[in-house]
């Protein structure tokens, strides 16, 4: 194993490795004491994390007695790691983070307007990490603004490492944001007004292929009926549409037959998908948001570029009570970082009060991806019925009748008691 100057490898433990299973995917073998590094977090991350490290060696425990056990390694990044390390993104955590396979994180600070970049966003495209995986389902006595919230089941592959999300920008009135208008407007008859801001969105072929087969395997592995691909390729032709036809191309090259087109259903099966089938249709993304407000049951996959994910991520997240409830993945080939999904909410640091589902449900994740899934049910039936029994903290009370609000530390004791 690699020597670290800041982190400390545990005396005891295995590294995960990787190998390739029967559809081409790079997937974790993992051992029985397994080695993962975890990021504490910014602002209430040393709350959360504090909670959840129990209730994921608690799940651990339940389900498997003395064979499994996990042994933790603490990484440093952002405010931390700042004060550790005079880094806010050490070396040696992005090579923790591909040495061990499999990490998770709690949320990172960004300055707004200003300062250095987003971490979270470094992370993703220092490692490769192309598949932003989002699995939004609901638990029931969770308040919702929604009418049916139980009909929303879906899980979102959302890309990383392109389009606006790249960074390349150029700030208005600047010499390079100058040199940029002009090569375009004179040497390529493009319309933009003076002093614009210019930013360029890159989709790639490459890019949009990986995601698009990561997104259809993952819905063979776990029996997912669809997978629907998510563009603006109405207006932007060669960039989200692009998007939608390396998809449907990566399909039928790697998939074809296991997939069959929404056209093909119509045409052939009288819209009738034949068994054993996995229907793969695309949707423009303004039409999307409408289809998951109306209709959520009919999707289980999305595959989307950055951008629209985000946004897409973030409404479902919102139909089943909100990103303090969400889980999230960061995958690659043969590296995965699991993540809370919200913010740092700095006011709320050291106060023990705020819902540690997210990393929670993300560590969930991090069990079915490692192949525990005993572990990955223990949590999922506990949480709804932690939820059941109305103790819970202090987002999910201030909406429900009765109950009891519970501090974020006791939060993860109710869930461990139910396990």
């Amino acid at each position: 194993m690699s020597v670290y100057k800041y982190a400390k490898v545990p005396e005891h433990g295995e590294k995960i490795t990787i190998k390739v299973n029967d559809i081409g995917q790079v997937i974790p073998v993992v051992p029985n004491q397994p080695i993962i590094p975890f990021i504490r977090g910014d602002g209430i991350g040393d709350d959360i994390w504090k909670t959840s490290q129990p209730v994921f060696d608690a799940a651990v425990s339940k389900s498997y007695g003395d064979s499994k056990k996990i042994h933790w390694m603490k990484i440093y990044a952002g405010e931390e790691a700042k004060e550790v390390t005079g880094e806010y993104l050490p070396q040696e955590t992005i090579s923790a983070i591909k040495e061990f396979v499999v990490s998770i994180k709690g949320p990172l600070t960004t300055p707004v307007g200003g300062g250095f970049r987003s971490l979270n966003v470094t992370l993703r495209q220092v490692l490769d990490l192309y598949a932003c995986i989002r699995p939004i389902e609901y638990y029931n006595g969770v308040a919702s603004p929604v009418k049916n919230p139980e009909k929303v089941s879906c899980v979102i592959f959302r890309e990383n490492t392109e389009d606006v999300y790249c960074g390349i920008e150029y700030k208005s009135g600047t010499n390079e944001a100058n040199k940029v208008r002009d090569f375009l407007v004179n040497e390529l008859g493009a319309n933009i007004r003076e002093k614009s801001g210019i930013g360029i969105k890159p989709i790639s072929q490459f890019g949009s292929a990986r995601l698009v087969e990561k997104s259809i395997a993952y819905a063979i592995e776990n029996n997912y009926k669809s997978v629907t691909l998510v563009h603006k390729g109405n207006i932007m032709k060669f960039t989200e549409g692009g998007f939608r036809d390396w998809g449907y191309e990566v399909a039928k090259e790697k998939f074809a037959d296991r997939i069959i087109t929404e056209d093909e259903v119509w045409k052939h099966h009288d819209g009738k998908t034949p068994e054993g089938k996995i229907l793969l249709k695309d949707r423009i993304a303004d039409n999307m948001f409408q289809q998951l407000l109306i209709r959520p049951q009919e999707y289980d996959v999305l595959a989307t570029m950055n951008l629209n994910g985000d946004y897409l991520s973030d409404m479902l997240a919102a139909q089943v009570g909100g990103l303090g409830i969400a889980p999230g993945a960061n995958v690659g080939d043969g590296v995965a970082l699991f993540e809370a999904t919200h913010g740092t909410a700095p006011k709320y640091a050291g106060l023990d009060k705020v819902n540690p589902s997210s990393v929670i449900l993300s560590g969930m994740m991090m069990f079915e991806y490692m192949g525990w899934s005993e572990a990955a049910k223990a949590i999922k039936n506990s949480l709804q019925k932690t939820i059941d029994n109305k103790t819970v903290t202090y987002d999910i009370f201030r909406d429900i009748e009765g109950g009891r609000e519970l501090k974020c530390s006791e939060f993860g004791q109710e869930l461990i008691k139910n396990m």
